[in-house]
């Protein structure tokens, strides 16, 4: 009787585990911030509103070739809900502008905080640059992407 008490208890507990892997909602949040000269660029907080499909942005392949992605169309994978934070630009006429970079925090700040709560978790986070490396064009972009789950 106690071998089957014991069983039951960690069959139970073994429920409970799963019970606090339910299913998760992932959210990403795009930083975009303009390595341009001079405030010409374009900053921003991008988050989206509207759910993907995936399944019609989706094809398979029949052999290493055989494509069909040429049938999905660009304009049915754009979102048609995003809300636009607008940002600072890293550069001013002068050059680096450490207020610039400051004011972004904070604002970045405000989203992560505004996000968490509302019950999000940020759980991941990767950046990058793009720019004309060797060239003095003066031109790229900072990027960072959030992920949240909850």
């Amino acid at each position: 009787m106690k071998q089957v008490l014991v069983v039951l208890g960690f069959l139970m507990l073994g429920q409970l585990g799963f019970a606090q892997d339910a299913p998760k909602e992932f959210k990403v949040v795009t930083i975009v911030e303009s390595i341009v000269p001079g405030g010409l660029g374009r900053s921003r907080i991008i988050e989206t509103k509207s759910e993907a499909d995936i399944e019609n942005s989706t094809t398979e392949r029949t052999s290493g070739t055989d494509s069909k992605q040429g049938k999905v169309k660009r304009k049915d994978l754009k979102a048609d809900e995003l809300s636009e934070t607008k940002l600072l630009n890293f550069y001013s006429l002068t050059g680096i502008n450490f207020q610039n970079i400051a004011s972004n925090d904070a604002l970045i700040a405000a989203k992560v905080n505004e996000l968490s709560q509302a019950g999000w978790k940020l759980i991941f986070m990767t950046s990058g640059v793009e720019s004309n490396a060797g060239a003095q064009d003066g031109e790229g972009i900072f990027i960072t992407r959030l992920m949240f789950n909850k």
